[in-house]
């Protein structure tokens, strides 16, 4: 019998951006980023009729409920291959938010795209995504004045829990669960990075998305590729493999961070358990052609070992969608047993200690 003949790296298709010079042409004499309806600048961001006038964006300014201006800095919270994540207060009335601040470097391939996400975060009503209040643009950085989850991410969690038991984790998948369905059956929007560090908790025991738009984009124009191995850790084998993906590819994502957060581990290792893979490349060639992780049926229930299973299916046609999730035993069977997820994350050290 033959052996498996092992995925080339041409095979691979990684989706790393080529450089590409910025253009500037969508941005007016003012310094705001305009495109269609959509003009940003350091007033804010407002969607216009295009049946209007064209006149210089100049004259189609409103007042906005607060300025950048009116942010204090805490300090730093976050930072990434994007941009730097700021817990900020209002001087005025003391209100805390997560401030995101972007370097702008567009290329005009994801342009329409980064357009298209800004006016989702604008209008967003989902009590599962966290909520974008304002953005801002101003001097090549694009600033983006988030809801402040005081209890950090799911990566944060599992930091000092190590593992989170099966009645949270339902309650942590029906959140999420939600959030999806907003976004794949609402919006018709993939979210394409599903993980721990985007998926925020505060100390009601809320669970929301974050960074299912132009921070992702933005982070992505960057062309710097040792950024993108944390996110590729999650992708699906068909996105992985660059074949054509789905609202389904959101769903092995979460699959793999689930059963991450039951097993305390990221769910793949590395061949004769050593302690880590030798090369990125070897982690990709192992999620595209070894058999999907499962989760251990000596350890957990049936309903969560068929949750895990529903998500983390080679096939795409395979998974379940997030709809159907919803409706699946593991969330039905903690669903009436007041589960409070607060009782878990209000225990835990907040990730930041601001001034009082």
């Amino acid at each position: 019998m033959k052996s498996k003949k092992p995925l080339a790296l041409k095979e691979l298709k990684l989706s790393v951006p080529a450089q590409e010079t910025p253009i500037t042409n969508f941005l007016t004499a003012s310094g705001t980023f305009q495109d269609g309806d959509l003009l940003l600048n350091q007033k804010g961001l407002r969607l216009i009729s295009e049946e209007k006038d064209d006149r210089s964006s100049d004259s189609k300014e409103v007042d906005l409920q607060f300025s950048l201006e009116d942010l204090e800095t805490v300090k730093v919270i976050g930072k990434g291959s994007g941009g730097v994540v700021q817990l900020v207060r209002h001087k005025w009335v003391g209100t805390l938010f997560a401030l995101k601040v972007i370097q702008m470097n567009i290329q005009e391939t994801i342009r329409k795209q980064i357009v298209q996400e800004l006016k989702i975060n604008q209008s967003s009503q989902c009590p599962h995504v966290v909520v974008c209040y304002h953005s801002f643009y101003h001097n090549g950085v694009i600033s983006l004045v988030l809801e402040y989850m005081d209890r950090g991410s799911l990566a944060d969690v599992v930091r000092q829990v190590k593992t989170i038991l099966e009645p949270y984790l339902a309650v942590v998948c029906q959140q999420v669960l939600k959030g999806l369905v907003y976004l794949h059956n609402e919006r018709h929007v993939i979210h394409r990075d599903i993980k721990p560090s985007n998926l925020l908790v505060n100390h009601q025991g809320e669970v929301k998305i974050t960074d299912f738009g132009v921070s992702a984009v933005l982070a992505s124009s960057m062309g710097q590729r040792d950024t993108f191995v944390g996110t590729y850790n999650y992708m699906s084998p068909e996105r992985i493999s660059g074949k054509t993906y789905d609202y389904s590819s959101d769903i092995w994502s979460l699959g793999l961070v689930i059963l991450e957060c039951a097993i305390g581990r990221f769910p793949y290792i590395p061949s004769e358990k050593e302690e880590g893979w030798l090369s990125f490349y070897e982690l990709l060639e192992a999620i595209v052609d070894q058999p999907p992780p499962s989760a251990p049926a000596d350890q957990f229930s049936p309903e969560f070992c068929s949750f895990i299973s529903a998500c983390i299916q080679k096939d795409p046609q395979d998974r379940m969608s997030s709809l159907d999730l919803l409706s699946h035993p593991f969330i039905k069977k903690f669903e009436n047993k007041d589960i409070d997820l607060a009782i878990l994350v209000g225990s835990l050290d907040p990730p930041v200690n601001f001034p009082r």
